[in-house]
């Protein structure tokens, strides 16, 4: 019989509706039957994507021996993360405190009010090797102890708060504000910390470091750097293609049919955890559409352009948005759909044309995946050739769409859509796509028209045409970064409309310091004041697996204030510098949002004004044979037509009808 999850729109829960758990969705009611029943709360957190989520829930949510122990003793809730990405996120902290590590499924036990006192991630149902208590055995020494040392776990949670409150300061923040040569000497210290030899950062597993890449990008454009520090021009410049290059080449990207796996397992970027998400394409877009700016590889340009397509071919909804994710399982198990063995190429595409394809992307008969399977790397170094390729890999796309499919999460998130709106405008800036960037209006229309309530909030999520959720700052300051993104290329692609899209950035950016300020100390929240249901309320300093809200609206009151002038503006993006001295020092591939937008700042964010009847199109096209920064096409009536205004900062150079002496000036 489905439990009430049945009867939720999130698929995550939905995955979990005929467990015989006696689940709860995350609400009032679960806590008012924890408070009456003085039962400890169990709160598992997970997504609909995620494989070792739906590990555990076939392991020991489905039995019935399992779930008669968590019925018994516990009041059972389960969280979507990105429906809940604030309830996540202290659940999270609080279980890499016990551990000094945490992921996902996420399993909290909590006082009844929801204060956690213990947890973990992944618990196996029966003793294994490695350690690991069974879940079954952990259930019951948990309200063995919830019964008998109730004062001991209310001191634990106590601490537990007090840690996350502490946490809520940036790491040694002296409240200094964060120089601008503290930038450079960031620069380096993520540098240093690459794989040379197979790209990114760290060993495995490894994810792809759209931030720090994007700020090594910002820096490298800088004069201190340019012209002053040519050592640390050349390391950036091997650091970025290196790593853009084997993200092109690896598993991490689907050779077939286009767009990025969440993140690989290896330190050689071939075998994914297959799961797509919408924030790792969206920003994605953005990096590589910008580094084609600086090194013009047909490459990133076609990695931009495949992306496009598969998110317009297999995440793009009736109303223009887009999906969150697809499941890193089918039917057939993790991977199955992806991968290949020989002799299955050499059917579909013949055994001369097989054997080319199979040469170029590494697909062998002992497979580096599971039961002689290959996931596609691509080891042919010749570009062209891999472009002679292309027909091969639409009939494998083809042939592929045959089997079993991975179930597509079909929410519409907020932040996440914002980040793929950001992207494609870039992408069509940079590339002269139009098409891209009507796609990247549109859905951000419809976010506006249909996410935002009457009372001026957002929404965190939609379903179809209906809306739920509490937006997070992430998806205020993201969306509005995004406003940004189409406003500064408007005019070449839509003109007349560049002001309604700076319109719509200042007030989510206003709304975004309203709703989430801290009046006490610098910052924003993640969440609202009116979330009663939080036992506290977070502050994201990091990036994560997106850009940390308060870094986003670093790059949103800079803009802004170049854009407008009003001082509010330029007052909170220097209320957030100081929080970003320590971290920068310490920690600067984990800020690596902020720092960028500090950089573009302190370069100074560009506008463009033109007069009337002014060329728009051919004003982007010259900006487009220059390395990527942050350039406002701005109407201005008071100019005569034809004529150009460069403001940089608070500078505005003499008017101008020679467009080259303008883009010389950049």
């Amino acid at each position: 019989m489905p439990n009430r999850l049945a009867e939720t729109s999130s698929l995550y829960l939905r995955q979990h509706a005929e467990n015989p758990v006696d689940w709860y969705p995350w609400g009032d009611e679960a806590f008012a039957r924890a408070r009456a029943e003085d039962k400890p709360l169990l709160v598992s957190i997970g997504y609909s994507s995620c494989h070792w989520c739906h590990v555990m829930a076939h392991e020991s949510f489905e039995d019935d021996y399992i779930a008669s122990l968590m019925n018994k003793h516990f009041v059972c809730v389960k969280v979507d993360r990105e429906e809940h990405p604030d309830v996540d996120a202290i659940y999270m902290e609080s279980v890499q405190m016990m551990h000094g590590h945490g992921g996902w499924p996420l399993n909290v036990f909590c006082l009844p009010d929801g204060r956690p006192f213990a947890g973990g991630t992944y618990f196996p149902p029966d003793d294994r090797r490695g350690g690991m208590i069974p879940w079954p055995q952990l259930l019951v020494r948990v309200a063995d102890f919830y019964k008998r040392q109730r004062d001991d776990l209310e001191e634990n949670a106590k601490a537990i708060l007090g840690n996350l409150a502490a946490g809520n300061h940036p790491f040694q923040a002296s409240g200094d504000p964060l120089p601008n040569e503290a930038l450079p000497a960031a620069a380096k210290q993520i540098t240093e910390a690459h794989d040379d030899e197979f790209g990114g950062f760290g060993d495995a597993p490894k994810f792809p470091p759209a931030s720090a890449l994007d700020f090594l990008m910002s820096v490298r454009g800088t004069a201190a750097v340019e012209l002053r520090q040519p050592a640390l021009r050349d390391r950036i410049d091997g650091v970025i293609n290196t790593t853009l290059t084997a993200m092109a080449h690896g598993g991490l990207f689907d050779q077939v049919g286009g767009g990025f796996a969440r993140y690989c397992v290896d330190r050689h970027w071939i075998i994914p955890h297959f799961e797509k998400m919408l924030y790792d394409n969206g920003l994605l877009l953005s990096t590589y559409a910008r580094a084609h700016t600086r090194y013009p590889k047909p490459l990133y340009k076609a990695v931009v352009e495949e992306t496009v397509t598969w998110l317009e071919r297999e995440m793009r909804t009736p109303h223009g948005t887009f999906m969150a994710a697809v499941d890193a399982d089918s039917e057939d198990g993790e991977g199955f759909f992806y991968t290949w063995t020989p002799a299955e190429i050499d059917a579909v595409l013949g055994p001369e044309e097989g054997a080319a394809f199979r040469t170029a992307y590494a697909v062998t008969e002992e497979g580096n995946f599971e039961h002689g399977r290959s996931q596609p790397v691509l080891v042919e170094a010749d570009f062209e050739k891999r472009q002679a390729l292309a027909s091969a890999r639409a009939r494998l796309l083809e042939a592929r769409g045959q089997r079993a499919r991975p179930a597509t999460d079909t929410k519409v998130i907020a932040a996440w859509n914002a980040l793929v709106i950001r992207g494609l405008a870039h992408g069509a800036a940079v590339f002269d796509r139009p098409e891209w960037f009507a796609t990247a209006a549109r859905a951000a229309r419809w976010i506006l028209n249909h996410m935002l309530r009457p009372d001026g909030s957002l929404a965190r999520v939609a379903y179809d045409d209906t809306v739920s959720g509490h937006a997070t700052l992430e998806d205020y300051a993201l969306l509005a970064e995004a406003t940004l993104a189409l406003a500064s290329v408007a005019e070449a692609f839509e003109p007349g409309t560049a002001a309604d899209w700076r319109a719509h950035a200042a007030r989510l950016a206003d709304a975004a310091a309203e709703r989430f300020r801290d009046p006490k100390a610098m910052g924003f929240f993640s969440s609202g004041a009116d979330r009663a249901d939080l036992v506290h309320r977070k502050k994201d300093w990091l990036d994560n697996a997106t850009p940390s809200g308060n870094s986003a609206l670093v790059h949103v009151f800079s803009a802004l204030y170049a854009l407008s002038g009003e001082a509010r503006h330029a007052a909170e993006r220097d209320r957030l510098r100081p929080a970003y001295t320590g971290l920068a020092e310490r920690a600067p591939s984990a800020v690596g949002h902020a720092l960028a937008g500090f950089t573009l700042d302190a370069t100074g964010l560009a506008v463009l004004k033109g007069g009337r009847g002014t060329d728009w199109p051919a004003a982007l096209k010259a900006l487009r044979a220059k390395p990527w920064r942050p350039v406002f096409l701005q109407p201005a009536d008071d100019l005569p037509s034809g004529t150009f205004q460069l403001c940089v900062g608070t500078q505005c150079l003499a008017p101008t009808k020679n467009l080259a002496e303008v883009m010389e000036q950049l």
